[in-house]
């Protein structure tokens, strides 16, 4: 006599996701020219994909997209204008990891995060430890030489005044990322009008 086990297996398929405001599309000619200022001393971001990310939620099972939908949704944020200004860089200029463009008025973005942040944390996210800094990345960098590092702090330095554009953030973005060898691919998942 035979005896049989059935195993059942559930495959859960998990996406790397983020909630973002998009820049206009009017932005990318002047990110293009920044961004040549960096060429050589880091990796460039594609311009078409530069945003402001809100909430960076990580690798999540594909079949919570729906519910972090509704939970967005139900934002309580008024649409605002903001103005996309100055190079900047994090830890610091003088050593730089990610280049970046400012954004202004910091307090609307800032506000923005905390209702996504409240929205999403009886989902089980939890709260950014750090203060939400918004802005744009444009370029990251990685290995470089001495000089080459002084040579990128002058340029952050030259263009921390730069004036981008202004524009309406009226509309937020729950995004998937896919990670391949030529740059990440961008997928909106779901849009949320202010």
């Amino acid at each position: 006599m035979y005896q049989f086990t059935l195993v059942w297996y559930e495959v859960i398929f998990i996406i790397r996701t983020f909630i973002a405001v998009d820049l206009p599309d009017s932005f990318r000619d002047t990110i293009t020219a920044i961004q040549q200022d960096f060429r050589g001393n880091a990796k460039i971001v594609k311009p078409e994909q530069v945003h402001i990310t809100l909430k960076f939620l990580g690798d999540v099972p594909e079949e919570s997209v729906s519910r972090i939908g509704d939970a967005i949704s139900g934002l309580e944020c008024e649409p605002f204008v903001a103005e996309a200004k100055g190079v900047g860089a994090f830890p610091k200029p003088s050593y730089a990891r990610v280049v970046y463009i400012g954004t202004s008025p910091d307090e609307a973005f800032v506000r923005l995060h905390a209702e996504v942040e409240s929205k999403l944390k009886p989902l089980g996210f939890k709260s950014e430890k750090r203060a939400f800094t918004p802005h744009a990345t444009f370029a990251r960098v990685k290995q470089i030489s001495k000089s080459q590092r002084i040579e990128l702090a002058d340029t952050i330095e030259r263009l921390k005044d730069v004036e981008i554009g202004t524009m309406d953030v009226n509309i937020i973005k729950l995004k998937k990322s896919t990670l391949t060898p030529a740059g990440a691919i961008y997928e909106t998942l779901k849009e949320v009008h202010l």
